[in-house]
């Protein structure tokens, strides 16, 4: 596997950074999407671990972002976090799923 220079990942990084800071509050994206949004078609993979590598306390809206079934990925204690945030937000998860329909955003 070729290493990307380090400038590369730094650039991927902040895209998905700014295509996520976007996502507005009650909507969410899919990890495919958001790479898409961020110029990095077929990168739902470096989505999930970029989201991964972000600190802890990080105002980026990180529980906004789903599977592209609609489900969250992450594992407890993260997933209770997750559902949390989602929905305080309004967004509502019916049998551990989120409604695409209703609530995925496309800018």
């Amino acid at each position: 596997m070729v290493q990307k220079p380090m400038s590369a990942n730094n650039d991927a990084t902040s895209r998905i950074c700014l295509a996520l800071a976007q996502v507005p509050t009650g909507r969410v994206v899919t990890y495919g999407g958001l790479a898409e949004m961020a110029g990095l078609p077929r990168a739902a993979r470096l989505v999930g671990q970029t989201l991964r590598k972000l600190p802890r306390d990080t105002t980026l809206p990180w529980h906004r972002v789903l599977n592209a079934q609609g489900r969250i990925s992450i594992p407890e204690p993260g997933y209770q976090r997750q559902k949390s945030r989602l929905e305080a937000e309004g967004i509502v998860l019916i049998h551990g799923k989120v409604d695409l329909k209703q609530f995925l955003w496309r800018p």
